[in-house]
């Protein structure tokens, strides 16, 4: 946004955006509520002397007139920097606050109140409100110490399974000679010799879990259809989560159909879900499900779609937009024990390893309709979309299909269902046409971008590339020469003329007909909105 009054001045109001007039004097106190309720909701800027009605107008105000001491008085309060200014337009004043957005997890507090806007009242902040600001800087939970829980509830055989689990990664002698208790407490699993919950979430024993921490439990369901009623089958998983993590797997690739797709005479076999992507999404519910909420982590299977959801919502600046690219592990202890084990890269969610492989094998990518404040859920579908993509994503062979990252898969997935490439990822496009996996056509804003016609041309579908490509630039000069000799005694408009090549841009179109113009096969009859094309007869 810019700075200036008069760029803003037929802005709508919204949640970073407030005038008032205010002509000879405003109230302190509600000032110091507004830039409260401005810096609670990501701050913005609170203007004086202008309407708040639209069509709105500078009206000038004499509010206010020390901004160095109104300025002083508003950080007093607030404890947030705000920049005063004022501007004169014909000699009217206009007053503009710059206000800051609130420290992450710290709203703004006035007068005993978290200040809001509701329409064109102030208000205290929802409770609801309240508790997501306080959640976005949450201590990680798993990493405190469950007062209660000794040794004993600790389950040996799980421990072995992370001595191993952890030695197979890091290939040191040293771990295999570590007693339990030092190998917990050089995880961090123990702390100063006492229990923390991570150790208890994925090596308690069955028992101390339902003592201790009952929601730390996966429920597994299977349905043939996903109606109302009870589950075909249903398992409880209440232990050490590393002493059931691969039975997870095991219990849903039981029910884990094939489907066929044939590449001249070969048939290849997919199953419906992917072992990484199930493993990846299991992972991902532990390590950021809340704990301290009280529901349990549920896999809900079906025989083409599996669903899993997890207790507590997105934490603060991750949404299912971002998600593919941001990490913020809401119990990093348990994400720092599955990156030990080798089970997790540190560095990620794992959510490229889910988007990646549902790319490749021409799967939709995950989605998280449903998923609310208190609730993230994921759907796979685990239907091939699209055998044609398979094969083309075999012919671009194992050696380039390595050097493409997580980033370029999604641009091909993009491009391939025809949907808008991310602003983010857009810097891929230029690596996959220099592979040549992609071709652009046309320029600028009417350019397109589409699949190689190597891929066209080995699915047998030649007219489908010649169609996306369009038609090359020379005919549709001709058709737009055509189409106005066709049109003679009426004449073409240039609004008539974008019909016949919609894929161009108005610029591209106007480029055509200067051509044809100095070409001496058209000429111009008019002036803006009412100017034709005419044929040239010679």
């Amino acid at each position: 946004m810019s700075d200036t009054v008069v760029n803003i001045l037929n802005l709508p109001e919204h949640e970073n955006l407030e005038f008032k007039a205010a002509g000879k004097q405003y109230d302190f106190d509600k000032l110091v509520k507004y830039c409260a309720a401005l810096s609670n909701e990501g701050g913005g800027y609170f203007v004086l002397g202008v309407s708040d009605k639209q069509p709105r107008t500078i009206v000038g105000s004499e509010a206010f007139r020390s901004l160095v001491k109104v300025r002083a008085d508003l950080i007093e309060r607030l404890k947030i920097r705000i920049v005063t200014e004022e501007e004169f337009y014909d000699k009217k004043r206009v007053v503009k606050f710059r206000i800051p957005s609130r420290p992450v997890g710290v709203p703004i507090q006035y007068n005993g109140s978290y200040w809001m806007r509701r329409g064109e009242e102030l208000t205290p902040m929802t409770n609801d409100m309240l508790r997501a600001i306080f959640d976005e800087i949450v201590p990680d939970y798993t990493a405190e110490i469950c007062q209660n829980a000794t040794m004993d509830d600790l389950d040996t055989n799980a421990i072995n399974v992370f001595r191993n689990l952890w030695y197979k990664k890091t290939k040191n002698n040293n771990i295999e000679k570590l007693s339990d208790i030092q190998l917990l407490e050089d995880s961090e699993l123990l702390v100063d010799g006492s229990i923390t919950y991570a150790a208890l979430i994925l090596l308690g024993t069955k028992k101390s879990l339902g003592k201790l921490l009952p929601q730390a439990e996966v429920i597994f369901e299977f349905k043939m259809q996903d109606i109302a009623g009870a589950a075909d089958v249903r398992l409880e998983f209440r232990e050490g989560f590393l002493l059931y993590y691969d039975k997870i797997w095991e219990t849903i690739n039981l029910r884990n159909s094939l489907q066929h797709y044939q590449d001249g005479l070969f048939v290849y076999d997919i199953p419906y879900f992917n072992e990484k992507v199930i493993r990846e999404i299991l992972l991902n519910a532990v390590a950021h499900r809340d704990y301290r909420m009280v529901g349990s982590i549920f896999i809900r299977q079906f025989p083409h779609t599996i669903n899993v959801s997890s207790p507590g919502g997105f934490i603060s600046g991750i949404t299912p937009e971002n998600i593919l690219w941001k990490q913020a592990p809401r119990n990093r202890r348990i994400a720092e024990t599955f990156s030990k084990c080798g089970l997790v890269e540190r560095s990620g969610q794992g959510m490229n390893i889910i988007y990646e492989n549902c790319i490749k094998e021409s799967k939709q990518t995950p989605n998280f309709i449903g998923s609310d404040k208190n609730e993230v859920l994921i759907t796979l579908d685990g239907q091939i979309q699209d055998k044609n993509f398979l094969i083309y994503l075999e012919r671009l062979g194992e050696e380039k299909l390595k050097s493409f990252s997580s980033d370029d898969f999604y641009v091909l997935d993009c491009i391939s269902r025809e949907k808008p490439i991310p602003e983010r990822i857009n810097v891929r496009v230029k690596y996959l046409l220099d592979a040549g996996a992609i071709e652009r056509f046309g320029r600028g804003r009417g350019s397109k971008l589409i699949l190689s016609k190597s891929f066209y041309s080995f699915i047998g579908k030649k007219g489908v590339y010649t169609r996306h490509k369009g038609l090359d630039r020379n005919t549709n000069k001709e058709l737009i020469l055509k189409h106005i000799k066709d049109n003679d005694k009426t004449g073409s408009p240039l609004s008539e003329l974008k019909q016949v090549i919609p894929q161009y841009t108005q610029s591209q179109i106007q480029h055509l007909l200067r051509e044809l113009r100095l070409e001496n096969k058209i000429f111009l009859k008019g002036y803006s909105s009412t100017a034709k094309w005419y044929y040239k007869k010679i």
